[in-house]
């Protein structure tokens, strides 16, 4: 039996059908059960039945399959994991297969097993997994209130049990999935998203925006939400930076409020361009275990034929220096010779030979080289303002997210390597190049 199918036939009883939202939620499970996927995020807002799909009835179709799936479910307190774990059983029970039934006829809420051989074991955040291995973890709000969210030590708590307790109880080929409403941008989602691993995320504001899977900009989750003076008398009562977390899944700063992001537009395709760079902003130090540096990003702009910016790629990576060369000189085979490069100079001598050696390895290419120039505030200026003129626009792409985010949250975000590589582009295409900045033009 498919989920749908399952999940319509243990609603249907409590007169209840999936939403468009479900539908989506459970085409997304159901693809991370067949190992289409193997990290699923689903983000949506308090209300919206997320625990109710992916903590209950996900779990108890997918050991009523019958097979030897092994379940670690998670979630901010233990009480709360031992409801699921009641409803899990509960629907086991009445639905599963003979062959996949109830191991035996226990009370157990937290901890039980199926004939077949599979298991389901919940525990509270921080709760002891040892001696547990996992086909799939299931993590399901794992942050309980915004006092905690706000908590340095509470985030880096979870974030230390999450990687050395939670995360090594997973098998080889282990699945997990993380349903949550978001609170901080440095919460558990934030910090995996930036990560490096791949997740699939599905991220469902209250009130769709411009990136939507299935809806219309402007239209509501739920189809009772539609023109529902309730929804605004929320949005009042809770507050802009409440709203934009735990509403809208787009976590933010109080201070961050340079950007306008909201007045970004996406595209869907690559408008007309008179001219492009690609603006890079370069690390000093490479990723390390336990540590959390910049980016290097490599960002391309372009003016396009209606007078506007279009930002059409971003590139980010972690690297030593030659990996970094490496892909400065590949971004730039790929952007083409028609497409100036901008690199900031480090003051002093190293700073001289970094952008030397750069621009040797760039050879044929347009290199415009600068030392920063004022404070972050001051050179993110110009782009800002391009921003809130409503003249700056997005190609569709994976790096919107991130990108976005972190316009978002400037200058109190945890990071701001875009920022200052898209204060360099737009410095780029607004000069002559002869001005103020140095130009190589090598081997032609």
């Amino acid at each position: 039996m498919t989920l749908l199918r399952y999940a319509g036939a243990v609603l249907a009883p409590l007169g209840q059908t999936p939403a468009a939202h479900h539908l989506l939620l459970l085409r997304e499970l159901e693809r991370l059960a067949a190992g289409r996927v193997d990290r699923l995020m689903l983000l949506l807002p308090p209300g919206s039945a997320k625990s109710t799909y992916a903590s209950v009835i996900f779990p108890a179709w997918l050991l009523g399959q019958g097979g030897r799936t092994q379940i670690v479910a998670a979630c901010h307190t233990e009480s709360l994991a031992a409801h699921f774990g009641r409803r899990v059983r509960a629907l086991l029970a009445e639905h599963g297969a003979a062959e996949a039934g109830l191991a035996r006829d226990d009370r157990a809420a937290a901890r039980f097993g199926t004939k077949a051989g599979g298991s389901y074991f919940a525990t509270g955040v921080r709760g002891p997994v040892m001696g547990r291995r996992a086909d799939v973890i299931l993590i399901d709000d794992p942050i309980k209130s915004q006092a905690e969210a706000d908590s340095a030590a509470a985030r880096e708590a979870l974030w230390d049990w999450y990687r050395a307790d939670l995360a090594t109880r997973l098998k080889p080929g282990g699945r997990i999935v993380l349903a949550m409403t978001r609170w901080h941008e440095d919460d558990l989602a934030g910090r995996l998203l930036d990560s490096g691993d791949t997740w699939r995320c599905v991220r469902l504001p209250a009130i769709a925006e411009a990136d939507d899977p299935f809806r219309l900009p402007g239209e509501a989750l739920w189809p009772e939400w539609e023109n529902l003076p309730a929804l605004e008398r929320k949005r009042q009562t809770v507050g802009p930076r409440a709203w934009a977390a735990l509403y809208q899944q787009r976590p933010q700063s109080d201070a961050g409020a340079l950007f306008k992001s909201g007045r970004i537009g996406v595209l869907d395709s690559e408008p007309e361009c008179r001219r492009a760079v690609r603006a890079w902003d370069l690390a000093a130090t490479a990723a390390h275990e336990g540590r959390d540096p910049d980016w290097t990003v490599g960002l391309k702009l372009a003016r396009t034929e209606a007078g506007g910016l279009a930002v059409l790629d971003v590139l980010r990576l972690r690297g030593g220096p030659l990996e970094v060369a490496a892909a400065i000189e590949q971004t730039a085979k790929l952007d083409g010779r028609g497409v100036a490069i901008g690199l900031p100079q480090d003051p002093g001598q190293a700073g001289k030979q970094q952008v030397a050696f750069l621009t040797q390895r760039l050879a044929g290419f347009r290199v415009m080289a600068s030392p920063e120039a004022g404070s972050k505030l001051h050179r993110a200026g110009a782009a800002a303002a391009a921003v809130e003129a409503g003249q700056m626009a997005v190609l569709r792409g994976a790096w919107n997210r991130a990108f976005l985010e972190e316009l978002r949250d400037f200058p109190a975000g945890r990071k701001d390597d875009q920022v200052d590589a898209l204060a360099r582009a737009v410095a780029m295409l607004a000069e002559a190049p002869a001005r103020r900045v140095q130009v190589g033009i090598i081997g032609r």
